[in-house]
């Protein structure tokens, strides 16, 4: 980055969560993602006339939806990468055992 004709250079914490609100944009996308899946279930199972195992897969899918939106919502910091992973093979890192201060 520069700033007034001077090269600064941002380090980044390998450690660090993402940032709350990106955690929080992920889960509300991924909770309206399933309800709108779930919503078009409950549609189909009453307009399409089909044969009552397939309405019956569909109303199930209706009902248990909810619940699997609801626990995936509430999982904060899940899916996400591993600090570890992140990293590249050339950068330059403190060894975990040196990371405290004062060694």
């Amino acid at each position: 980055m520069k700033l007034w004709g001077r090269n600064r250079t941002v380090h980044q914490v390998t450690d660090a969560r993402p940032a709350l609100s990106e955690d929080i944009r992920r889960r509300e996308i991924s909770y309206v993602i399933k309800m709108a899946i779930r919503l078009v279930c409950l549609v189909l199972a009453v307009a399409v006339p089909a044969p009552w195992p397939v309405r019956a897969l569909l109303v199930a899918g209706a009902v248990v939806l909810p619940y699997v939106a609801v626990i995936g919502a509430n999982e904060r910091g899940k899916g996400q990468p591993s600090p570890m992973e992140t990293t590249e093979a050339n950068q330059n890192e403190i060894p975990r055992h040196r990371r405290e201060i004062g060694s």
